[in-house]
């Protein structure tokens, strides 16, 4: 009994110690982390050789389609106007140095995506950047009032976020490594009256973002949505436009809150 009791503790004893050396191995590694001041540049380089960017024509896109190359990796530039697509490439080939290919394709269809995968055939694609998207009406309006291409919306928001993924995540999952980055909006925390179908859609990426990052997180892949504003920089520093839109939002909200 005695013995036994001994080589209970005994065994207890190194599981302690066996703890407490994994605690010190992770922390020296922070330190180690910390003082070499590693650069995210090797990690994000560790997931492939071509970054896709949907949406790269203008804004954010575009200016994803310039960090990543600055990040040393080749880009695959996705949008409908060929001629934004050409003029970013040259700019990023000729300042950069990073090997460009563009793809002409409407996101507002969904009949573009076995044309997509054609073109994406042979690349290493290390990250996604789903961005592309659409607001039907800048300023607000009831959903009855809305244009009546809501199914471009819909194909634009979410088909592309869903079938681009589907393309890439598959070869992702074979390399065990791989980064998507969903662009989402404010507007998809909590429900936007007047921009109903806008918030929704966007609703939709970071829910979806969310289940795909629990499902695959094991097998070495990050899937994010990144939450930006609704409103783009010039509307918003604008005090007519923000006059305009509190106007409107001020007036639905009495009617419907009966505010006074």
């Amino acid at each position: 009994m005695k013995e036994a009791l001994e080589q209970f503790f005994i065994f207890v004893g190194l599981l302690v110690c066996l703890v407490y050396l994994m605690k010190c191995v992770r922390f020296s590694k922070c330190i180690f982390l910390h003082f070499w001041k590693v650069l995210p540049r090797s990690f994000l380089k560790s997931m492939g050789e071509w970054a896709v960017i949907t949406g790269a024509g203008d804004g954010i896109g575009k200016a994803y389609s310039f960090e990543l190359a600055r990040q040393g990796f080749n880009v695959v530039l996705i949008s409908r106007t060929l001629e934004k697509l050409q003029a970013i490439a040259a700019e990023i080939e000729l300042t950069i140095g990073s090997t460009v290919k563009i793809i002409q394709a409407d996101f507002a269809r969904d009949d573009i995506y076995d044309y997509i995968k054609e073109k994406l055939k042979g690349l290493e694609i290390g990250i996604l950047v789903n961005n592309v998207g659409m607001l039907p009406n800048l300023l607000p309006s009831h959903f009855l009032n809305t244009s009546d291409d809501i199914q471009s919306l819909i194909h634009c928001n979410i088909t592309s976020v869903v079938k681009m993924t589907q393309l890439i995540l598959k070869h992702m999952e074979s390399r065990q490594k791989g980064l998507i980055l969903n662009i989402s909006s404010g507007v998809a925390l909590f429900p936007w009256p007047l921009y109903s179908m806008y918030s929704a859609s966007k609703a939709f990426v970071c829910t979806f973002s969310k289940a795909l990052q629990a499902e695959y997180k094991d097998k070495g892949i990050t899937i994010q949505a990144v939450i930006l504003s609704l409103i783009p920089s010039w509307a918003f520093y604008s005090s007519v436009f923000q006059k305009m839109l509190l106007t409107r939002y001020v007036d639905y909200l009495k009617k419907n809150a009966n505010i006074r």
